[in-house]
């Protein structure tokens, strides 16, 4: 079910908020004179209108989610509902985990193979306001209107396996489409060995053990509790 919001005011915005958010968000809109609306979103941080969602993170929440894969398994689900998607890395970290190459590797994923786009700001503040410019150029100026259900669309079989596999850590659509082509289905693919998928070009003995260790993986309920 869709849910679109019309503004009481011609000029008036609405940014829909997660309802994990932080409410300075909605004070920060507020201020700047949004309509703030808070819902339990099913992708994203904030929407911005019809097409356009935003992915926020602290540095340090992106540098773990990179290494856990959380991140790459997060894209395909926001891309597939929106147009436009936005990946805000909020702050510094206090501990960088990730080297510069690993840090560029992913911002050049998040832009290369997800067609999204990565913006850094300073702190909640810049992060708000850069929300909030978004969502008055996309319903004043482009006049899209604000949607606050994703719009699922609709896959066939081959896309639906696609992106299965594009959910697994440190695979975005073009390596997803070669882990299929080499092994023909998401089953063989559960199947094969750590061995088997370090040979499918582009993947790499490393990012098949990533890879191995996810498909052969027990799930825990307990260790769920905090994902989206």
């Amino acid at each position: 079910m869709q849910q679109f919001l019309d503004p009481p005011e011609s000029r008036q915005i609405i940014v829909a908020v997660d309802e994990r958010e932080d409410r300075f968000f909605d004070e920060t809109f507020r201020a700047l004179g949004a309509l703030v609306e808070r819902r339990v979103l099913s992708v994203g941080d904030f929407l911005c209108s019809s097409r356009l969602a935003v992915e926020r993170k602290s540095r340090s929440d992106f540098e773990q989610s990179v290494i856990d894969g959380r991140l790459f398994s997060q894209l395909p689900n926001l891309v597939a509902n929106y147009e436009r998607v936005v990946v805000v890395v909020e702050g510094l970290s206090d501990d960088e985990r990730l080297s510069r190459d690993s840090l560029l590797g992913a911002y050049s994923s998040i832009i290369a193979d997800f067609g999204a786009s990565i913006i850094f700001t300073r702190d909640k503040a810049g992060t708000a306001e850069l929300v909030f410019h978004l969502a008055k150029h996309e319903q004043i100026a482009k006049k899209q209107p604000m949607r606050i259900y994703a719009k699922k669309r609709t896959f066939t079989p081959s896309q639906t396996a696609r992106a299965i596999v594009e959910s697994l850590p440190m695979v975005g659509p073009k390596l997803a489409k070669a882990l299929l082509a080499h092994f023909g289905s998401v089953e063989a693919l559960a199947q094969a060995t750590e061995r088997d998928i370090s040979a499918v070009p582009g993947v790499g003995p490393k990012r098949a053990k990533v890879i191995r260790g996810i498909l052969s993986l027990h799930y825990e309920a307990e260790d769920d509790q905090s994902m989206y």
